[in-house]
């Protein structure tokens, strides 16, 4: 097999890291710890969410390997399973893109009306996200993109922003007095940890999603069989430390007690260290980052609606072009109005989390799965110098019970979020056979009239 290789252990490094470092980590983290009943439960969920996200990205590495396709994280599913679930995964992981990008969307939402006085509710949040989306669909729609410098800018800006937060650690004359925690959570059991665990690894789920692109680059990379664990595991453990020391910040700068019941954390953090200024320019610093992810998503996603329109897993409307600019106007319009009815049917940053990491657990574990059916059906290419990760299949399996764990806990912490994916599911299984149904009548209507 002739491979390309491009990408050396320090730029395949970079890319991990770029992938999963994003804008949750500004909200995500009081999410998670108003889920927590103990410091101890807080902290052991961002280490589990870290090697978690090690053993993923490892198992989507050696997929890539097997499979080396454009899009491969969208084609495995076709490969390995019925077209039907393939559609399904597909479609539900669009939308949960979309509820991905209306949660980003409040986050800085969020951070943008600190910038104002007054209090300010969740749909004037929603509302704000809202005109976010509007204004970068008609940005796209016209046919404008943000060039890579751009996006390469708001790389800068967040690495900024997290060694800001980290470099608070080093006043410790500004740490808030950690208050004791309440009697009735002192007293919880082990089961009571373990639920708490769950609950907790929710939004921790969500601010380390995107390890799995890591199946684009498995035929890109330089040695693969050295450069692709070395470089995820050296990627993971960066980030690991990163996300850490952004929470060790957080709590010894708020108190445990208090990041509960906060949402716009940072600027809390920021503002305590460098004043009310401070705080101001890194919430308008955050909120254009905000604006840099909605953009990429509105660009990506209706991409994959054309591909699957292109291949007849859609209507062929889905695979539109606009003559003269180029845009795909149709799926563009589609998903931005998903992204705007999840927004409005959630409001809430923490009811879309849930919403998306259940929807995600779906993709994640089938996804993840198809590695016994690709190491079974291209044994050939062992020994061909592909990545084929150690300690198989202990790394997959612990990826998908940690999923399965994380659905569960969704499943009994807001059964309403979970019941809505399932429900979401079966509908677009349901939408694949009555769409295929009626285009199998149509080619049989048409061969007939052939014959005639």
């Amino acid at each position: 097999m002739q491979t390309k290789n491009r990408l050396n252990l320090f730029s395949f490094t970079m890319i991990v890291i770029g992938l999963v470092i994003g804008m949750g980590i500004f909200r995500t983290a009081a999410t998670s710890a108003k889920d927590a009943i103990d410091p101890s439960v807080y902290f052991n969920a961002w280490i589990i969410g870290g090697l978690v996200a090690l053993c993923g990205a490892l198992t989507y590495a050696e997929i890539g390997s097997r499979y080396p396709v454009t899009g491969g994280y969208y084609k495995v599913f076709a490969k390995a399973y019925h077209p039907s679930i393939a559609f399904a995964i597909n479609c539900i992981i669009l939308v949960s893109n979309a509820a991905s990008l209306s949660g980003v969307a409040l986050i800085g939402s969020g951070y943008l009306l600190k910038l104002f006085p007054g209090n300010f509710s969740d749909i004037h949040k929603a509302l704000v996200s809202c005109g976010a989306i509007v204004l970068f669909y008609i940005i796209n729609l016209m046919g404008l993109k943000m060039s890579s410098k751009t996006q390469n800018v708001l790389m800068l800006i967040k690495i900024g922003m997290l060694l800001l937060l980290i470099v608070a650690l080093f006043f410790p004359e500004k740490y808030a007095v950690q208050t004791d925690v309440a009697p009735v959570d002192s007293a919880f059991t082990w089961s009571d940890w373990v639920k708490s665990l769950g609950v907790s690894l929710i939004a921790v789920s969500f601010t380390y999603g995107g390890y799995q692109q890591t199946i684009n680059f498995g035929n890109e990379v330089k040695q693969p069989s050295k450069n692709i664990p070395r470089g995820i595991f050296i990627g993971i453990i960066i980030i690991i430390a990163v996300y850490l020391l952004v929470n060790l910040s957080y709590y010894k700068l708020i108190g445990f007690q208090q990041m509960k019941g906060e949402r716009e954390i940072a600027y809390v953090v920021v503002d305590k260290i460098f004043g009310k200024t401070g705080a101001t320019i890194f919430s308008g610093f955050l909120f254009l980052g905000v604006l840099a992810y909605v953009n990429g998503l509105l660009l990506s996603n209706p991409r994959v609606m054309y591909a699957m329109g292109d291949d007849g897993g859609l209507p062929k409307v889905f695979a539109q072009q606009n003559p003269k600019t180029d845009v795909l106007t149709f799926s563009l319009t589609t998903f931005a109005i998903i992204c705007i009815i999840i927004l409005f049917f959630s409001q809430q940053f923490e009811r879309i989390l849930t919403f998306s990491i259940f929807l995600d657990c779906f993709g994640m574990v089938l996804s993840s799965a198809t590695i016994f059916w690709f190491r079974k059906k291209t044994k050939a290419l062992d020994n061909t110098g592909i990545y084929k990760m150690k300690l198989f299949p202990l790394l997959p399996i612990i990826f998908m019970l940690a999923y399965i764990f994380v659905g569960y806990s969704i499943a009994v912490a807001d059964p309403t979020a979970a019941l809505t994916g399932l429900i979401v599911l079966i509908a677009f299984i349901l939408i694949y056979f009555l769409f295929h149904r009626k285009k199998q009548l149509q080619n049989v209507t048409e061969t007939e009239n052939g014959n005639l």
